[in-house]
């Protein structure tokens, strides 16, 4: 059956917030909604969500500041994690959609798991991927915001027509190689991301606030919650994700994807989606 993609543009507090739907089939099936992590867009989720077609109907957004989803000329609203929680809310209510399922990513997962706490009703199941709890540290904190801002203003289109500048970016990030396209893709779109937006999430993502309220967001999580680790993640390792999923063993589950980065929805997409299709009950558990 043909899958289907739909593009458009819904103003969610003064933003232009870019979304998609692929679809294939029933308009009737259950929403699956994708959030993407710092620095990227909705773009990455695409195979993901292609392969998941035949079962939901796939919505994918760039958040604000991001992606499709750049910030006007004059922009109020914080960075927060709380603030871009209260974005998705005010998304599926102009989308009319008052159930869905999630799959979250990064920092992504991080304010997805502040909106489960906060409208657990709107939930049916969740997928946070690559998410995990930091301890407060002012010297490595402050460290990690100098750095990052630093990098942010040392962005050039012209980096693009570098041979294996893609290849070079993304080594941070993955273990396993993936697609020069998807590479090529997230490299473009940490070019577009809007600058003072990339610093505010940078500072807003790794604080002393966010090492506070996260625990305590974890903790209240009540509708039943997958959490996908990369085994060799050192954007997020894998004792930080242990640490978020322990704190609600009744709601969390936790799954270690081996020899994967911080994207192995990507890297390993056939065990991904495997375990994904178990999870959602798509496919019978091995458990089973």
């Amino acid at each position: 059956m043909k899958t289907e993609e739909k593009q458009g543009t819904i103003n969610i507090r003064g933003v232009d917030h870019y979304y998609e739907w692929i679809c294939q089939g029933n308009s009737s099936k259950p929403v699956l909604v994708f959030i993407h992590g710092w620095g990227g867009s909705g773009r990455y989720w695409k195979t993901t969500a292609t392969a998941l077609s035949p079962y939901f109907n796939c919505l994918l957004y760039d958040i604000r500041g991001f992606g499709r989803s750049p910030l006007p000329a004059e922009h109020s609203i914080s960075f927060d994690m709380e603030e871009y929680a209260e974005d998705l809310a005010l998304l599926l209510e102009g989308l009319n959609l008052d159930q869905v399922y999630l799959n979250a990513h990064s920092m992504g997962a991080s304010f997805a798991t502040l909106f489960l706490t906060r409208y657990p009703e709107k939930v049916k199941q969740a997928i946070l991927t690559c998410s995990g709890i930091f301890n407060y540290n002012p010297v490595t904190f402050n460290l990690f915001h100098f750095a990052g801002n630093y990098v942010v203003k040392l962005r050039f289109n012209w980096l693009l027509n570098i041979p294996a500048m893609d290849r070079l970016f993304m080594a941070r990030f993955l273990y396993q190689s993936i697609p020069e396209a998807e590479r090529k893709a997230f490299l473009e779109d940490y070019l577009l991301a809007d600058e003072v937006a990339a610093k505010g999430t940078i500072d807003t993502a790794v604080s002393k606030h966010a090492a506070t309220v996260m625990p305590e967001a974890f903790a209240k999580v009540s509708v039943p919650t997958l959490l996908i680790a990369g085994e060799k993640d050192i954007i997020i390792p894998t004792k930080l994700a242990k640490k978020a999923a322990s704190l609600n063993s009744e709601y969390i589950e936790y799954f270690e994807l081996p020899k994967t980065g911080h994207f192995p929805m990507l890297e390993d997409a056939p065990r991904y989606l495997k375990k994904v299709s178990e999870f959602l009950q798509l496919v019978p558990s091995e458990k089973q």
